[in-house]
């Protein structure tokens, strides 16, 4: 579920108060004990250590922080030959939609990065879908962005798009961070 709209296209994330821009790293989360903090509880939707072994889960967080800014969720689709987005979501501390705050611009763009580059790691040239939270999100990715309809999957899903590869490559372009394993 993709749950928000790209707010800026900025290399680093941008401190909403003072303007000041804060250099990103990547993690890969794999433990089940740490994610289990990230869920409906704490403000972040779903729980995230429920998703199984398959699915690859990296966080953004300020450089030599450990406060995660953003979560996405992510699973290779061999048959689309695209990356699709399970989940992707802005810390409630950046969730204007659903907190009415944001610390942090920049987030989402990070997150849609992040799934473009998966994505051409496993040589899929940034072919990236997921479905949208609504109707609302889902038009903007189209309007702004090109995204198109991808009604291919199962389940189903009214909002399900996926954003063309010229689209993903400026993204990603765009965002500079340091990736950790």
């Amino acid at each position: 579920m993709i749950c928000f709209t790209l707010d800026i296209l900025s290399p680093c994330l941008i401190n909403v108060k003072t303007g000041a821009t804060a250099e990103t790293e990547v993690i890969t989360l794999k433990n089940k004990s740490v994610l289990s903090g990230y869920n409906k509880k704490t403000g972040w939707y779903i729980n995230w250590a429920n998703f199984d072994r398959d699915t690859l889960i990296k966080a953004i967080v300020l450089k030599g922080s450990s406060v995660i800014q953003g979560l996405i969720a992510m699973k290779a689709d061999p048959v689309a030959k695209a990356v699709h987005i399970l989940w992707a979501c802005a810390s409630p501390n950046n969730n204007v939609w659903k907190y009415g705050k944001k610390e942090y611009s920049g987030v989402g763009g990070h997150l849609f990065a992040i799934a473009g580059k998966y994505s051409v790691s496993l040589g899929y040239d940034g072919f990236v879908f997921g479905e949208a939270m609504d109707s609302e999100i889902m038009n903007y990715y189209i309007r702004e962005f090109g995204a198109e309809p991808f009604p291919f999957g199962y389940p189903s899903h009214p909002y399900r798009i996926i954003v063309p590869e010229a689209s993903m490559k400026m993204i990603m372009e765009e965002y500079t961070y340091e990736e950790i394993e």
